[in-house]
């Protein structure tokens, strides 16, 4: 076949087009992820599927979907018989499909930055039987990021410190000696650019603030080349008395400093420490001042940093001085006593009037003003002591008993003459000298017993003695009978050389029955100087005593009523007897008085005097005492009360009469007349209370027949209906009636 140029040239626009579709074909089989489709009855290769590259940018603004792409299955001959359908991340909400064309749209903005891209699937199914025309495929649609974010600095903002005077470091100082003294802080915006800084890029920022911390190129410095300071003498120690700061630009330990006092003449009375709070000096008295003796004193302070920069040292020393002046100022003191404590003896067997030492004392002052003495009372209750006023004698003024009191402390006032506000004090003790003047004594009161069957020679009982004096060397007491008693028969004595005694017996055979109690008569003398002695009475009583020598009983009323009682039985019976009498006199006493009728004032009314308060009474389920009806009934016929004090015709006609009266009506009209006067009465307690009055019944038929309550005999009250009252009224009615015609004949 020949061809010419025009035939030649479609051919091979034909062949080009061949090869295009066929290396189409090859390249989007992969890119489909499907397997082989097989129908029933036959097999065959699976057609590729056929879309574009999906691609979609964020941020898209617009107010229609965004076209994504398009699904397209060589099955779909354009017929509207194939039906897309799509499913996975997304579907339905941010990409919807038009079933019959395979356009996919993106109904939401997108953002990369939170999902970069999304994995879905699609499904070419037949419109008329709903099964798959191809295998389920599955896709990805990338998001195409665009430059919508700026630079962020995450843990901005940010501070930093540098020491001052530093180097360079990764964010360089722009100033030579940055001095934290002049300005301790910087702030500093950083800026932040993407895109290498190009146009169309994004910037973000941020703050880097810096501090200049410090070092120690401040030496301290005090204010004031010197100071002056007034101080009263009566300052106790210890008070401060100045404060005072070297001032430092510096902070925190580089601030810290140390004082001391490097000269002057009070090094030995004040001393100064450091406030580490606020670095202060503080200047303290470690002695009692006296302006009499020196009235100022001159100190030399230094203050120095406890840590110094060695870089610094070309500054200058890091410490300063300062002088102190300390005025002492005059203050009136009282009198002060030559010794703080004034120590003095006396014997006990000084006179009245003895002098027992003396007291000095004088005003510190300049004035020298003269001193008067006193004795403080409170120290001296039973005023044994005197004190001259003038010259500071102290004497005695009443007798001493060492035994009572051996030493006194008391004080002594002092006080000017000139201002008696002015009191020193001054302390004595006063010891007071024995002398022997207290006879010895038993050292207890003896409980001797001897036994019946005692044998001569036997020891019944260790004596001992007591003396209140005290003698330097010691007591040394000397025991024996005294005169009367050195020649009986029953007992004897012997010195036991060591202030101490045995009483012996001297026979055998003594007997309750003949006598039983001895008094033996002691003499005691002690070694005083001079010495003295006394009589003491020993009681020794007689016992019977079992086979050991303790003794039973020592009464010897056993054998004087041994088938009778003793004494103080006796009186126990005696006491019971007089009891008794007693009570009987009572109980007859009391029923003679109970005898004896009781006289009352014949016009008072008894009867509305008795009060019960012990009767409370049943309550209401006692209905037995009365009729509880009658006073649950609130209808009740009141009536006026009747006065006294109107006419008798008046009371007549007023007066209810009870005759047809029921009884229970009386009574409820009795307890409610006196219930209302209660209540009425300022004189009746405030509380509710039970009050029983006599109740006296009905009137009589012809009712009341009284005059008293008349105002006078010339009544006009016409009487003649007495005489329808029968013959026991025949004397009332001649006496009141108005005609004879009218009395019984």
């Amino acid at each position: 076949m020949k061809f010419g140029k025009v035939e030649f040239c479609h051919f091979l626009q034909i062949i080009a087009l061949f090869l295009c579709l066929s290396g189409m074909s090859q390249t989007e089989l992969p890119r489909s992820r499907s397997k082989p489709y097989f129908q029933s009855g036959r097999s065959r290769t699976k057609r590729s599927w056929v879309w574009n590259q999906f691609f979609v940018l964020e941020e898209y603004m617009g107010n229609d979907p965004l076209y994504v792409g398009k699904l397209h299955s060589d099955v779909d001959k354009g017929d509207g018989s194939i039906k897309y359908i799509l499913s996975g991340e997304g579907a339905s909400s941010i990409f919807i499909i038009d079933e019959n064309t395979g356009d996919i749209h993106a109904t939401k903005r997108l953002d990369r930055e939170e999902q970069a891209y999304y994995t879905l699937r699609a499904q070419a199914l037949d419109r008329l039987t709903s099964k798959p025309v191809e295998p389920e495929s599955e896709f990805v649609i990338k998001i195409q990021d665009i430059n919508d974010n700026e630079p962020k600095f995450l843990d901005g903002p940010y501070t930093a410190g540098v020491p001052e005077m530093s180097p360079v470091g990764i964010i360089k100082t722009a100033l030579p000696n940055m001095d934290r003294e002049a300005k301790d802080q910087y702030l500093l915006v950083i800026q932040a650019k993407d895109m290498v800084g190009q146009n169309g890029g994004l910037s973000g920022t941020t703050s880097v603030t810096v501090t200049l911390t410090d070092v120690n190129d401040n030496p301290p410095r005090f204010p004031r080349r010197s100071y002056q300071y007034n101080v009263p003498e009566s300052l106790p120690v210890a008070s401060v008395v100045a404060r005072l700061k070297a001032a430092d630009a510096d902070v925190g330990p580089n601030a810290e400093m140390e004082y001391k006092i490097v000269d002057g003449d009070g090094l030995a009375v004040f001393k100064i420490l450091v406030d580490k709070e606020t670095q202060e000096g503080i200047i303290t008295i470690q002695k009692d001042l006296d302006y009499e003796a020196k009235a100022s004193y001159t100190l030399r302070i230094e203050a120095a940093n406890k840590q110094v920069d060695p870089r610094f040292l070309s500054l200058g020393p890091f410490s300063d001085m300062t002088t102190v002046k300390i005025i002492v100022e005059d203050v009136d003191e009282p009198p002060i006593f030559t010794s703080r404590l004034y120590t003095m003896v006396v014997s006990e067997a000084a006179k009245v009037g003895t002098i027992i030492g003396t007291v000095a004392a004088h005003d510190p002052d300049a004035s020298n003003s003269p001193v008067r003495y006193s004795i403080d009372r409170n120290t001296d209750l039973e005023r044994y002591f005197n004190i001259d006023a003038n010259s500071g004698v102290i004497t005695t003024a009443k007798p001493l008993d060492r035994e009572t009191n051996a030493v006194h402390n008391i004080t002594v006032l002092a006080m000017e003459s000139q201002n008696p506000s002015q009191i020193g004090r001054g302390y004595v003790a006063i010891t007071i000298l024995d002398i022997n003047d207290n006879a010895p004594e038993f050292a207890m009161d003896y409980e001797t017993t001897v036994c019946e069957n005692a044998e001569p020679g036997q020891a019944i009982q260790r004596i001992s003695a007591i003396d209140k004096d005290d003698p330097p060397s010691g007591h040394q007491f000397s025991f024996s009978l005294a005169g009367e008693a050195a020649n009986n028969h029953n007992f004897t004595l012997q010195d036991n050389k060591d202030n101490t005694a045995s009483i012996l017996t001297r026979r055998n055979g003594f007997r309750r029955q003949e006598q039983s109690v001895y008094y033996l008569p002691v003499f005691i003398v002690d070694s005083g100087s001079p010495s003295l002695s006394s009589t003491n009475t020993l009681t020794i009583r007689v016992c019977d005593c079992d086979a050991d020598g303790i003794a039973q009983t020592c009464n010897a009323e056993a054998y004087i009523l041994p088938a009778g009682l003793s004494t103080g039985a006796l009186i126990a019976i005696l006491a019971c007897v007089l009891t008794l009498l007693v009570l009987v006199l009572l109980i007859v006493t009391m029923r003679r008085r109970k005898k004896e009728p009781l006289v009352f004032d014949e016009e008072r009314d008894i009867r509305e005097n008795i009060v019960r308060y012990d009767d409370e009474g049943g309550g209401e389920e006692d209905t037995e005492a009365f009729d509880m009806a009658a006073l649950r009934n609130l209808n009740i016929i009141r009536d006026t009360k009747t006065r006294r004090d109107v006419t008798p015709e008046i009371q007549f006609l007023s007066r209810p009469s009870f005759k047809s009266i029921p009884d229970n009506v009386i009574f409820r009209e009795f307890i409610w007349e006196r219930l209302k006067e209660a209540d009425v009465d300022p004189c009746a307690p405030p509380y509710d209370s039970l009050q029983t009055y006599a109740f006296e019944g009905n009137g009589s038929v012809a009712e009341s027949l009284s005059s008293l309550d008349s105002i006078s005999s010339n009544s006009d009250q016409n009487y003649d209906y007495l005489s329808d009252w029968g013959p026991r009224f025949k004397r009332l009615a001649d006496m009141y009636g108005t005609g004879p015609e009218n009395l019984y004949s």
